[in-house]
């Protein structure tokens, strides 16, 4: 089993060229390249690993950081961000594995998990669901829609 590893401001480096990896063939699906997770700096990603409110998990083989995920929590609500695996890694179950993990350790306030991907991420719109989120809208954005999904937990968790 995969054991998932908090990551910090000193991982930012890495975690931001998997992200960018990660994300190319979302751009390309959606004809979008100016995605957030594209765009976003190093400064930028450097602050919010710096921000408690952030939970950032990340799976690494043999050193090398191939899946991560961030958190951001707001009360009772965890806002899922940024689940990235490398390309050559992908459909190995680590973003599965991954966000389950991320989710069982986030502070027991936590009872909604919500989260966003494109119309056209056939993967992402096929995992979801199967982790217990469920659909609740979409918004248009740039010529595509972002599907919105939530997730309750129970709120009886130790």
């Amino acid at each position: 089993m995969v054991e998932p590893l908090r990551l910090g401001e000193p991982d930012a480096g890495e975690l931001l060229t998997l992200q960018r990896a990660s994300y190319v063939t979302e751009a390309q699906a959606h004809g979008d390249l100016f995605l957030p997770p594209l765009t976003e700096t190093l400064d930028e990603l450097r602050s919010m690993l710096l921000d408690s409110a952030v939970f950032a998990w990340g799976i690494r083989e043999s050193g090398r950081l191939v899946a991560g995920v961030r958190i951001l929590v707001r009360g009772e609500t965890g806002e899922v961000g940024r689940l990235v695996v490398a390309p050559d890694r992908q459909r190995h179950g680590l973003g599965r594995t991954l966000l389950l993990a991320a989710e069982d350790r986030l502070p027991p306030a936590v009872t909604t998990l919500r989260l966003f991907t494109g119309e056209h991420s056939t993967g992402p719109l096929r995992l979801y669901p199967r982790l217990g989120y469920r659909e609740t809208g979409r918004t248009q954005e740039n010529g595509y829609q972002l599907v919105h999904f939530t997730k309750v937990r129970s709120a009886s968790r130790p």
